[in-house]
């Protein structure tokens, strides 16, 4: 059996790395083709018009948030295979996965497409903005059945220790989008619906990447017996996909709730929170990339039961994770009023987005942290947890901006994400060390039997 980068030998510090920044920049310029096309939606149609794109995309978070963790949890199960050097069930994982995430895909956008226009009036969305949301969520969400593929293959690819792929395939894509981004917006003059357009197209060409790399790989070669996996292998990649999809969307709806909030308090508000939230996103890239690393790291090690290498594993993550807070933590505390002004034009949405961050960058350390703990619980076969912790998000998320939003103000929505990040994080660190303690174990009760 073929593989492309097996994680489970090797110094550990330098297979993490070499699989690490791969994935780190092919995430980057996802947040970097994500953040210009707002500066160039922001810039080039106005404040009402990013407010629209910003509050779609937290619904979009929701729903393409629940695809993502679909693929994320059958990867898991595909690179516990991979680990274990089980090549049949490797096979039928990998194909059953694609049918499985087939149906899902095309399910929820039928779903979604006609949900829309409620789940926006419910978010209590300006009319200044709702017709704008509509054009923009509605092509996202037309292009599900993309956005799945694109995740699930280069989850696969990463499963087998490929991170150069996605990274290929996103460079190519990131710069095909900005440029259909500025065609789109300032030359064809097309609003906010040819940002959309640009998202979906691009996608095309990520996923068209990925497939033809899967194609060069003997292991990846599947027949039509391999997609006849049955039920039982059906319900064993549902069982760790379905609740890891319910803990992005879970974690998602707090966020729709708490921007609702938001909403309600005026189209400024709307166009600050959205801009923070890009940020929170373009700066978390490390540790969640982080996350993913050690996520197939953890997998394959857990296949093949070297679980002195996963704990070896989570103390380099940690490092990345401590780093990136010394980094990003230290820009949104010191500079938060010229990262709001590249995006926003008006001043009370300038310094309402400015207290934002610097607020949420004095506690990014546990956001970062929550990444790590969180995905290591993930690779080890509990989803269970995570999705917990995001139910735990999501309460505290919503206590916290009920209780405060009329005292404080706006500031509320940061305190929310910070609750939402601690408790998280507690919960996870918590069942990470009761598990790994167990695991080893019963290593030495299997070693004493001996």
């Amino acid at each position: 059996m073929e593989q492309t980068g097996s994680l489970t030998s090797g110094k550990v510090s330098s297979v993490l790395l070499r699989f690490f920044f791969p994935m780190l920049f092919t995430n980057l310029l996802q947040q970097i083709y994500t953040f210009v096309d707002t500066v160039i939606v922001g810039k080039g149609l106005g404040d009402n018009a990013l407010a629209a794109v910003g509050n779609m995309s937290t619904v979009t978070l929701f729903i393409i948030g629940f695809l993502q963790g679909i693929a994320n949890g059958f990867s898991v199960i595909i690179a516990q295979y991979c680990g274990s050097e089980n090549h049949t069930k490797l096979r039928r994982s990998i194909a059953v996965s694609i049918k499985l995430s087939g149906f899902l895909s095309l399910l929820l956008t039928v779903f979604s497409i006609i949900v829309l226009r409620s789940v926006l009036l419910v978010m209590q969305t300006s009319e200044q903005i709702l017709q704008d949301s509509l054009q923009y969520g509605s092509i996202i969400v037309g292009g599900l059945i993309i956005t799945m593929a694109y995740n699930l293959f280069s989850c696969i690819l990463r499963a087998f220790g490929d991170s150069k792929t996605p990274l290929l395939a996103i460079i190519i894509s990131s710069a095909l989008n900005i440029v259909l981004d500025y065609l789109f917006i300032f030359v064809f003059k097309t609003g906010v619906e040819g940002a959309a357009i640009a998202t979906v197209f691009s996608q095309v060409v990520s996923t068209l990447i990925c497939i033809l790399q899967m194609r060069k790989m003997g292991s990846l070669c599947l027949t039509p017996d391999d997609f006849k996996g049955g039920l039982p292998l059906s319900l064993e990649l549902l069982k760790n996909g379905i609740p890891m999809a319910c803990m992005n969307s879970v974690t998602a709806a707090g966020c729709i709730i708490v921007q609702s909030y938001v909403n309600a308090l005026g189209v400024v508000y709307t166009s600050a929170y959205a801009v923070c939230n890009k940020y929170i996103n373009l700066f978390m890239l490390p540790s969640i990339t982080a996350g993913f690393s050690i996520s197939a790291f953890t997998s394959q090690n857990y296949g093949a039961k070297k679980f002195d290498r996963i704990r070896k594993g989570v103390r380099v993550s940690l490092l990345i994770g401590f780093f990136s807070y010394v980094l990003c933590g230290a820009a949104m505390m010191c500079l938060p009023e010229a990262l709001a002004r590249i995006m926003l034009n008006g001043q009370q949405s300038i310094a309402l987005a400015s207290g934002f961050l610097r607020i949420c960058g004095s506690m990014f350390f546990s956001l970062n942290f929550l990444f790590i703990f969180r995905s290591v619980v993930q690779g080890m076969g509990k989803p269970l947890i995570p999705m917990c912790s995001g139910i735990l998000e999501m309460v505290l998320r919503i206590l916290i901006i009920v209780l405060f939003l009329s005292r404080i103000g706006f500031q509320a929505a940061a305190y929310a994400e910070i609750a939402a990040w601690m408790g998280a994080l507690i919960l996870n660190l918590v069942a990470y060390k009761v598990l790994m303690q167990r695991k080893i174990r019963q290593i030495y009760q299997i070693d004493g039997a001996k």
